[in-house]
């Protein structure tokens, strides 16, 4: 199997001409300045089928790919290509051509199926037409509704959701959980003397898991919770449980699990009388949002996210050939095609035959747009993650994403 250094070279090879949380479980934020994330709210949209689109003409554009034919592995792409998450859908499927196209990828063959009004009909159609793997879906609650069906044809999934809810041996995992974010940035805290801990979550999933995430960092690392406030999702909320957290007092350290907006109402109530802030812990969710650093109050704030490194430069061509910004959610899908090339150039999958997932969980990992990533044994993806600091205005990066693993 090849290793993180040559998928390294692959990754500048493809990105020389160029240069991977999904909304299942985040809250529901206002409309942010860069496009937002996908939506689990269903939709009515009218369900089709259509090939992964190709890029719009430009000079030296690879020649097409070419029609179906023989020695190639058939992968199905289930992503909403209409309804309400009509753009993140289209915005994957472009990058997954993109990765085809830069790499001269002759030997795959990826179909996009419509997920926006019937997943189970879309997985169908699929597995009639003979896929062996499937790319998505893209919500959580979509991975429920054709997980059966996958499962009884013996083809394994791997979605975009972050949902680790429907993680399993055979549904792979490839967004970023907010776990991960936060056992990184606590990690790094406590590096800085952080001792004392309180926390800030919103009711629901992804506060659950931001809280259990915080908890089980602690017992490995060191550090005292002192304090946990929950709240209802509304700015008034947000900054009534960091009052009554102020006025509890004892700790130096505050997780704000939440979007940067309310994250800055809050952190304005943890002000003491004598002017004194406790430093702040925030998630992937501030990754990318320009309030964050603009914001005096989060002076010192530290969170975690994937590089962006490479991203800005796939970001570009992405818009050179697209008329338009990718969402940031794209780069999964170009990383699963590269992932998908490289178990295609092992003797251990030959077109026709069953997809060998046991290629996913191998410990050297793979490498992708968004740095090095590698699967657990029940279907999580654990991501290398570099550490933000809001610093006079701006964020830096304090504590790079480790190359491997």
């Amino acid at each position: 199997m090849m290793g993180l250094r040559h998928c390294r070279k692959l990754i500048l090879a493809f990105g020389a001409g160029l240069l991977l949380a999904g909304c299942q479980i985040i809250p529901q934020v206002e409309a942010p300045t860069s496009p937002p994330p996908p939506t689990s709210q269903p939709n009515t949209g009218n369900r089709t089928d259509a090939a992964t689109p190709p890029p719009i003409p430009r000079p030296n554009t690879p020649a097409p790919l070419p029609q179906d034919g023989q020695g190639r592995h058939r992968i199905a792409l289930l992503v909403p290509t209409s309804g309400v998450n009509e753009r993140v859908g289209q915005s994957i499927a472009n990058a997954t051509t993109m990765a085809l196209l830069d790499t001269n990828a002759s030997n795959l063959r990826i179909t996009t199926y419509d997920t926006s009004n019937d997943p189970a009909g879309a997985a169908r159609r699929a597995l009639a037409e003979g896929n062996e793997l499937i790319l998505g879906p893209l919500l959580g609650s979509n991975v429920e509704e054709v997980v059966g069906l996958a499962r009884a044809a013996g083809i394994p999934l791997i979605s975009f959701s972050n949902d680790v809810s429907v993680s399993a041996p055979d549904v792979y995992l490839m967004g970023l959980t907010p776990s991960q974010s936060v056992h990184r940035t606590v990690a790094f805290a406590r590096t800085q003397g952080a001792r004392n801990y309180a926390a800030l979550v919103p009711e629901g999933e992804y506060g659950r898991q931001a809280e259990f995430a915080l908890i089980s960092a602690l017992r490995e690392i060191g550090g005292t919770l002192v304090a946990t406030e929950r709240y209802t999702r509304n700015e008034g909320a947000a900054a009534s449980a960091a009052r009554r957290l102020r006025a509890r007092g004892g700790f130096d350290t505050v997780l704000i699990a939440d979007s940067p907006r309310l994250a800055i109402s809050a952190a304005a109530e943890l002000r003491t009388e004598n002017s004194l802030m406790p430093r702040l812990l925030g998630t992937e969710l501030w990754s990318g949002e320009a309030d964050i650093p603009a914001a005096g109050v989060m002076q010192g704030a530290l969170f975690s996210a994937v590089s962006d490194a490479r991203y800005r430069n796939f970001s570009d061509s992405y818009r050179s050939r697209f008329g338009n910004a990718p969402y940031r959610i794209a780069t999964l899908g170009y990383d699963s095609v590269l992932l998908a090339l490289r178990v295609a150039g092992n003797n251990t999958w030959r077109p026709g035959t069953p997809f060998p997932t046991s290629e996913l969980t191998a410990r050297g990992g793979f490498l992708g747009l968004d740095g090095a990533f590698r699967f657990e044994a029940d279907g999580t993806a654990q991501r290398a993650l570099e550490v933000r600091e809001v610093r006079d205005g701006q964020v830096v990066v304090v504590s790079p994403a480790p190359d491997n693993f």
